[in-house]
């Protein structure tokens, strides 16, 4: 049950950071939010959480890192695709 929610949270967090960026809900890339989501939750999300002292524990610290984490990865999937188009 964990690992679905883990999933969940990686595709909405994923999905979150491509409409801050600039997409509308309609055109939002679920492979791209997918991947964002769960690397920019374990990048972000485990470094603010070490950071701010909390451990490996669900914090808000790792939230948001973990939404950080997820607009970082995004950015740099968008510029890379730009950059081979």
């Amino acid at each position: 049950m964990l690992i679905i929610a883990i999933i969940v949270f990686g595709i909405l967090v994923g999905g979150l950071a491509q409409m801050v960026l600039g997409r509308r809900m309609e055109s939002v890339n679920w492979t791209v939010a997918i991947v964002a989501g769960l690397l920019g939750s374990l990048l972000g999300g485990l470094v603010s959480s070490l950071i701010a002292g909390d451990g490996i524990e669900l914090r808000a610290s790792g939230l948001i890192g973990s939404f950080l984490g997820a607009l970082v990865v995004t950015a740099a999937w968008g510029a890379l695709a730009s950059r081979k188009a």
